[in-house]
């Protein structure tokens, strides 16, 4: 016999879950788009050099690959793959489309992405992400709108205990010099570094020791790398930096953002965190994390990653972009009961039964006049008893149910039965959407 269950670390959606998750797209997309981003969609299957390359070295070995097909199956190679993330894909679109798209192209695009990992709490091989991105402008603008827009959508959503954790490329590599750390294993670092509010200072020592990058360094990095919660941090990590010009360009670019920041949603929770690293190789400034209290992990990050379209391209276009991760957001939502209490968990308004199979067209007539006056209807299929078609409303928790016997298909009307009470009332079969409209909102 075939297993039922869906493959590991991918999920079947069942009715109530779509609704869930179609309610928080909905709300992060009109979010998005009074900030003035367009809707973008790029296919599921990228090109496999398009996407290698891109994401540093664990990156690639999360990348799910399609085996060449037909003839070429047995070779073992690959040739295509399953995207990764959203943000390659829209250096590619901006490559392809450079003629089409605007100079500054605000996009923001909510899709699939797939990756071979393990799965844990909050952690799937398929899930969404809810990605918003500038491109064409150097401009802590950018920064700042991103950050405004992301809090923005989480505060409608319900969430007021999240912070940005904000940080910058240029300032890590500045810090790691400072700290020693050879060039060469700068990238070794960072991923360490990207782990430490996962395990801790010791557990990130350990990496850093691992990765051969042991002693005063080690030290120095996990000096210059706590958390903080201050904007006068800065201070204190211009001082490590020293003169470094890079380092203090990086400085004044997140003094920009934050100013900018504070005349937004997002002011005053912004936090300027030097522990942030953000693993992916291609950020080259800012980098941004939003993280809440009860979440190991975050709810989403992004960053700077001016030099990702050129790869493509072959001419320097800046971008920026920020990533929701839907259903981490999913997940914390559920646990603390924040989706609205009046969101649809039935499948109908109204259910319209059926006495005798010969007068379904009639049932069919009575169901669509009952969905023009903008209810959501079903028709039971089937000319059972009445008691166990008024059963199955009530287990669904359709409220209403419209019968529709010889009497009052012979008179042209329908009475319309309230479970909730065991009420019932007649009404002309014009009159019937109407009055269980009013009836819904009596009750809502």
């Amino acid at each position: 016999m075939a297993r039922s269950e869906p493959a590991r670390g991918m999920r079947d959606f069942l009715p109530e879950d779509v609704r869930r998750r179609e309610y928080v797209i909905g709300v992060i997309a009109r979010v998005y788009e009074r900030y003035g981003f367009e809707p973008l969609e790029t296919p599921a299957v990228e090109n496999l050099d398009t996407l290698m390359g891109k994401y540093g070295d664990e990156g690639n070995q999360l990348i799910f690959k399609i085996l060449k097909r037909g003839e070429h199956e047995a070779s073992g190679q690959a040739d295509l793959a399953l995207r990764y993330d959203l943000t390659v894909p829209l250096a590619r679109v901006m490559a392809h489309y450079q003629a089409k798209l605007p100079r500054l192209f605000k996009r923001y695009q909510i899709q699939p992405v797939w990756r071979a990992d393990r799965p844990a709490r909050g952690r799937f091989r398929e899930f969404y992400q809810c990605d918003v991105d500038g491109v064409g402008s150097t401009s802590p603008v950018i920064e700042a709108d991103l950050c405004a827009a992301v809090a923005e959508a989480l505060t409608t959503l319900g969430f007021t205990d999240f912070v940005i954790r904000l940080n910058h490329r240029q300032l890590l590599t500045s810090l790691l010099a400072a700290a020693g750390v050879d060039t060469a294993k700068h990238g070794e670092a960072l991923i360490a570094l990207d782990k430490l509010d996962k395990i801790g200072p010791d557990g990130v020592a350990k990496e850093l020791d691992a990765r051969g990058i042991g002693g005063e360094a080690s030290t120095a990095l996990l000096e210059f790398f706590q958390p903080s919660v201050a904007e006068s941090e800065l201070d204190r990590l211009s001082g490590f930096v020293g003169d470094d010009a890079a380092g203090l360009a990086a400085v004044d670019n997140l003094r920009a953002i934050m100013a900018l920041a504070s005349a937004t949603p997002a002011g005053g929770r912004i936090r300027i965190d030097p522990s942030l690293a953000r693993g992916l190789s291609y950020y080259t400034g800012a980098i941004m994390e939003i993280n809440v209290a009860d979440l190991a992990g975050s709810l989403g990050g992004g960053g700077r990653y001016d030099n990702l379209v050129g790869m493509f391209l072959g001419q320097h276009i800046p971008a920026c972009g920020f990533s929701l991760g839907l259903e981490r957001i999913l997940v914390v939502m559920g646990e603390r009961g924040m989706f609205p209490p009046d969101l649809a968990v039935t499948p109908a308004d109204v259910m319209v039964s059926v006495f005798d199979a010969s007068d379904t067209v009639h049932a069919f007539r009575v169901a669509t006049q009952l969905r023009d006056s903008g209810l959501r209807v079903l028709v039971y299929p089937d000319a059972e008893k009445m008691g166990k078609q008024i059963k199955y409303a009530d287990a669904r928790g359709i409220p209403f149910v419209a019968i529709l016997g010889g009497d009052e298909i012979a008179a042209g009307t329908v009475t319309v039965k309230r479970l909730a009470d065991q009420t019932q009332h007649t009404y002309d079969q014009s009159a019937a959407g109407a009055a269980i409209l009013e009836a819904l909102r009596q009750r809502g």
